[in-house]
């Protein structure tokens, strides 16, 4: 813990578990209580602790669809221009349009679209790639991928007080540790 620090040099005050059934009650209390601005690190997926935070479903199922129509579409596109208006060849009477013939190329397409939408969206919404983060000096944090749980609120949270949220951290577990930025 150390000495006591003033919220303008903090990140926020990370609360140590033991058990997922901890972190998520903890969760739930802390967003009861109004707190918006916190997050929730544990070494595997615990069920309900996305809601029990507030977040909200993510957006990248929307940002995949729309990268797999622009893929087609674009394959679409290119295999017409080429095979009506730049390059016609009448090739044993098929019409210069013959659609059965661009589906393979358009379903790759859209295929590889919705792929790149998909690991580009991530990174996007995830905030990656972010090399450093102020939890990383925080000891006890390595243990977060492997058998401990924890709950960060963070200062910029409207209803953040050092000494109110720590003890309010403290009433539910007795480890609570302070992020440096």
């Amino acid at each position: 813990m150390g000495l006591p620090t003033s919220p303008e040099s903090l990140y926020g005050l990370l609360a140590e578990f033991e058990q997922p059934d901890d972190v998520l009650e903890a969760a739930r209390k802390a967003y009861a209580a109004g707190y918006r601005q916190m997050n929730a690190y544990t070494p595997f997926s615990v069920e309900g602790l996305s809601q029990a935070l507030g977040q909200k479903p993510t957006r990248l199922p929307w940002l995949v669809l729309l990268g797999g129509i622009v893929g087609g579409g674009a394959a679409y596109f290119m295999l017409y221009y080429a095979c009506v208006i730049s390059y016609p060849l009448n090739v044993g009477g098929r019409p210069l349009h013959s659609w059965p013939s661009f589906i393979p190329i358009t379903f790759e397409m859209t295929v590889l679209g919705a792929a790149f939408a998909a690991f580009f969206g991530m990174l996007a919404l995830n905030g990656l790639p972010h090399p450093n983060h102020p939890l990383f000096e925080v000891p006890a944090f390595s243990l977060a991928s492997r058998n401990r749980f924890f709950l960060c609120i963070q200062v910029r949270d409207p209803l953040f007080q050092l000494e109110q949220t720590r003890r309010f951290l403290e009433g539910m577990t007795p480890r609570v540790h302070e992020v440096q930025p």
